[in-house]
Parts: structure tokens; C-alpha cells; sequence
């Protein structure tokens, strides 16, 4: 429990500093946790200390200063690039490497880093500091009211196989938790933010959604490679894809919302 709430304070911490900095203090230390996290990610298929591993982590470093230089025009290009680069790879050593050892190096770039950087798209934007307190709000508040309200009524299973504590009354209960403390945050900052209560309410809850499957696409990967947890770096949580898991997926999605809602 101790090396728990350490490790919970050093998250909080961290993701207080990485939302209220903004700009290039933001963008560095999200690059260290992706750097983090690509390393967790291909740690799993022991494709770590392998060239592929190179080119995520140059990929990582390229990518976070094309987003806060505003070289967006750039970033598909940088993607295609890795990918060749990969190509190239797996063909001059061939056959050291295996084709799946592309596919799984390429994708945990794309899970890690393109997913995570969402996070600082969205505290790039107008309002932005408030904003990106939806990302906590549909991942981490969803979380607590799914625990409650699967810890008081769940009787139904969600997906045994991955995840047998999580119940179908604790899923609806996370998403319906997080619109409340949706709309709660959008009244309070009524002021600052150009949404209303109800669309706040709706933000926060459809983010909620990706969040769950966020959490139990991590879990699967676990069970499907027999680990516990992807690393030990956060003392009592594991490491950065155990802790930020929902947070990739409920990223991208918030962002869009808010551009959605931006054009209605």
C-alpha cells in the first residue's frame, strides 16, 4: 500500500506538471513517458535492444517537436520514413528478424507516441488547460465510479476472460459517473469554456468509452504474453502503459470530440 500511494503521488505529480506547464515543458516530458512506454511496449516481445527499438525511440524524439513547432505537414511523411526505415531493416539482416517483429515495433509507436501525443494537442488549444482535464476526467474518474458502482451492484461479467473483476453495471456506472463530473466541471468553468454543461457531459462520457477499451486492450496483451505488469517503474502500478493505458485511447478521442463540437 505504501509503495502505492508513491507511486500514485509521483503520477499525479507528474501529469499535474505535464497539464498546467503547456508548451515545451509539456512536450518533453510527454516524450519521456512515451519513450518510457515504447521501451515497456516492445520490452513485452524482447524487441528492446533491437534496431527497430532505434527507430521508435528516433521516432518518438522527431515526433513531439514537429507537433509544438506546428510542423504537422511533416508527420506523415515521419511515419512513412520509420516505416521504410523498418523495411529496410528486416530485409539487410534477414533472417534475423521476423516480419511480426516489424508489425509489433511499428504498432507500439503508433499505441505509445501517436496516441499519447493527442494529450498535448489538446492542452495546445484554446482553453486547452481546462480541456485536458477531460482526458482525466473520462480515464481516471470513469475508473473510480466503475469500481464503486461495480464494487456495490455488479453481477454481470464484461469480459471475463480479460478482465473478471470488471462488470457490465460498473462499465455503464464509469461512463454515466464521468458525464456527471463532465457536466459539474463545465458548469463550474462556464466561463472559460465555450461549452455548455450538457456537451461537457457528453464529451466526458463518450471519452469514457475508448477509455474502458484502452484499459482492456492492456490487459489483453498482458495475458496474451503472460506478464504482470510491463515494467516496475511506478512503484505499486507498474509502469507507464499499466498507469496510462486508458488514457492512450480516450487522447485522440477527446480531441476529436472537441473539434467536432468546435464545428457545430
Amino acid at each position: 500500500m505504501k509503495d502505492r500511494l508513491i507511486g500514485g503521488f509521483f503520477v499525479a505529480v507528474i501529469t499535474l506538471i505535464t497539464l498546467l506547464a503547456g508548451g515545451a515543458v509539456s512536450a518533453v516530458i510527454l516524450t519521456i513517458i512515451s519513450l518510457f512506454g515504447v521501451w515497456e511496449f516492445l520490452k513485452v516481445y524482447s524487441l528492446e535492444k533491437t534496431p527497430f527499438a532505434i527507430v521508435d525511440y528516433m521516432g518518438t524524439l522527431l515526433f513531439y517537436p514537429l507537433i509544438y513547432l506546428g510542423r504537422d505537414i511533416f508527420l506523415f511523411p515521419l511515419v512513412i520514413f520509420l516505416l521504410m526505415i523498418s523495411l529496410a531493416i528486416y530485409v539487410f539482416l534477414f533472417p534475423k528478424y521476423k516480419d511480426t517483429d516489424i508489425i509489433r515495433a511499428f504498432f507500439g509507436f503508433v499505441y505509445v507516441t501517436v496516441l499519447l501525443s493527442f494529450v498535448f494537442r489538446i492542452r495546445s488549444l484554446e482553453s486547452g488547460l481546462l480541456l485536458s482535464f477531460f482526458i482525466l476526467i473520462s480515464s481516471w474518474g470513469n475508473d473510480v465510479f466503475a469500481y464503486l458502482v461495480g464494487s456495490a451492484i455488479g453481477k454481470h461479467k464484461f469480459s471475463p476472460k480479460v478482465s473478471p473483476n470488471k462488470s457490465v453495471e460498473g462499465f455503464v456506472g464509469g461512463i454515466l459517473g464521468a458525464g456527471v463530473i463532465g457536466f459539474l466541471f463545465g458548469h463550474i468553468f462556464s466561463g472559460d469554456i465555450q461549452f455548455s454543461g450538457l456537451y461537457c457531459a457528453i464529451i466526458a462520457a463518450l471519452g469514457a468509452v475508448p477509455a474502458v477499451v484502452g484499459d482492456l486492450a492492456a490487459s489483453a496483451i498482458k495475458r496474451d504474453n503472460k506478464i504482470k505488469d510491463y515494467s516496475h517503474l511506478i512503484p505499486g502500478h507498474g509502469g507507464i502503459l499499466d498507469r496510462f493505458d486508458s488514457v492512450f485511447f480516450t487522447a485522440p478521442i477527446t480531441y476529436y470530440l472537441v473539434a467536432l463540437f468546435n464545428l457545430l
